[in-house]
């Protein structure tokens, strides 16, 4: 009788999930690093709370007994209680700061990098476990708060390489717009958040579509029917008018502005709002070309409670074929009124900005900004000979001790398939002390850099051995200091 086969686990990893390696990590992370430095620049707290937390601290994912996984990755405590992984970091914030409310200076600032987790149909470039990085202000009513967070959001987009032209901050403010809705009777609920959704579609359906969502409803092409808001004609024409006030300055905005809610409460908060984060925003630098006014943006239809801003790439990268690569949004925010109130029955003010690390790093490196390449070049000991690996591990000490990037070669293989190595893990030089370097004290430094180059160009096999032109042999004594010097010619 043949023995049982052992079970083997086909390799692969989950649905909706990615394995993020080398250069798309140092991207990332580059990212966060330049973001963090802003944030604790401007008197910003790190913040880290754990990957779960009790299922009903995230409001309207909270799983139910029928789909406890509505939404989110949740597991059964226990003790019978439902945790899950957090779906985005302002929850957990919105918790923290009630949870340790009384203890807390206030406004709270604080920023915080890190995954987070969506149950959620996976598509092209939709993971479900992604990277966030956020910075909120919980505890201040100011527009001045919100003025600041737009202003913290252009600047995170200057940190990472990206100049003026390449992006914008688009910022709106939701009231504006419930005023509108107040002026032409159709404040309800309903219909409000129909024509939320509607305006929230005019980049991808245009004036026409949206009107026609504003109306009596859309179809589609696949033949789809989505019901429309129901407004008449004049008040579609005061909506569309709302969302044609962009352009100009952010001072012409307010002023077309002004026009469509005189008569309402909430459209002058919107309005008062918006002037005094113009005021704050020219008081501090960030021009027209940075920041502006847009009707059009609408986030978080159910959600933000005041100004909404959305952080847009302008920049354009293009695919191998020629034609270009259009970002749009890589992060955005807004203020949050209602959220700690869910735990202690009263208001508490918040206001915060978040990007998607994933999206932003991958646009940064498409654009060649900010984190590509951005790790320190690498410095291959060859281990020339078997028996004296202490001696190239203590050489790879000495060159990461004089502040490079060094390992010494510790697998199989002879020099051909250890100089393969090195190139395949992008070194910029590899080091070689053989038998015949060890007795006349000499080291071998070839830059592999520009042997790749310059073996593209060489057919004369013979004057390639001659000339060596990117091979240097050095003393002993200065061997650090010539592997600096092949090193430094990519800085």
């Amino acid at each position: 009788m043949s023995a049982k086969k052992s079970f083997r686990p086909k390799a692969r990893k989950p649905r909706g999930f990615e394995d993020r390696t080398g250069d798309v990590l140092r991207a990332e992370q580059h990212l966060i690093s330049k973001a963090s430095q802003v944030y604790d620049d401007w008197g910003f707290e790190p913040l880290q709370t754990p990957a779960f937390e009790y299922a009903e601290a995230l409001g309207k994912f909270l799983p139910d007994e029928e789909r406890p996984n509505e939404g989110v990755f949740a597991l059964e405590d226990d003790d019978g209680q439902w945790m899950s992984l957090r779906y985005d970091h302002t929850a957990p914030l919105a918790r923290f700061v009630a949870e340790h409310y009384q203890d807390l200076n206030k406004p709270y600032r604080r920023y915080q990098a890190g995954d987070v987790w969506r149950n959620e149909k996976p598509g092209p470039g939709r993971f479900r476990q992604f990277v966030q990085c956020d910075a909120d202000t919980v505890g201040s009513a100011s527009p001045a708060a919100d003025a600041e967070m737009i202003a913290l959001a252009a600047q995170v987009m200057s940190a990472v390489g990206l100049e003026t032209g390449d992006f914008l901050v688009r910022v709106n403010d939701r009231r504006i717009l419930d005023g509108v809705l107040e002026t032409i009777g159709a404040a309800d609920a309903e219909r409000r958040m129909r024509v939320l959704r509607a305006a929230d579609k005019l980049d991808r359906l245009g004036r026409d579509g949206v009107a026609l969502l504003l109306g009596e409803g859309r179809k589609d092409e696949s033949g789809d029917f989505t019901e429309g808001a129901g407004l008449d004609a004049a008040g579609i024409d005061t909506v569309l008018s709302f969302l044609d006030a962009g352009g100009g300055s952010r001072g012409d905005v307010i002023a077309r502005l002004e026009g469509l809610v005189s008569d309402s409460e909430a459209g002058r908060a919107g309005i008062a709002a918006l002037t005094e984060i113009d005021a704050v925003l020219s008081a501090i630098g960030v021009a027209d070309d940075r920041a502006v006014f847009d009707p059009s943006v609408v986030r978080g239809l159910g959600y933000y409670t005041g100004p909404v801003y959305e952080a847009e790439l302008l920049a354009t990268a293009h695919y191998d074929d020629g034609k270009p690569i259009q970002f749009g949004s890589v992060g955005g925010g807004g203020r949050y009124d209602d959220l700690v109130s869910r735990f202690t029955g009263q208001a508490v003010p918040a206001t915060g900005f978040s990007f998607g690390v994933s999206r932003f790093a991958a646009a940064l490196r498409a654009l060649g900004r900010g984190g590509l390449g951005e790790h320190r070049p690498l410095v291959v000991i060859v281990a020339a000979e078997k028996e004296r690996s202490a001696d190239y591990l203590s050489m790879a000490r000495e060159l990461r001790a004089s502040g490079l990037r060094a390992e010494a070669f510790v697998g199989g293989g002879n020099m051909g398939k250890q100089m393969k190595y090195a190139d395949r893990r992008g070194a910029h030089a590899a080091v070689i002390v053989g038998s015949n370097e060890r007795e006349e004290g000499k080291v071998t430094i070839k830059d592999l850099k520009l042997g790749a180059r310059l073996a593209a160009n060489i057919e004369d096999n013979k004057q390639w051995r001659e000339d060596q032109p990117a091979q240097i042999t050095v003393d002993r004594g200065a061997w650090v200091a010539g592997v600096h010097e092949v090193v430094s010619r990519y800085k």
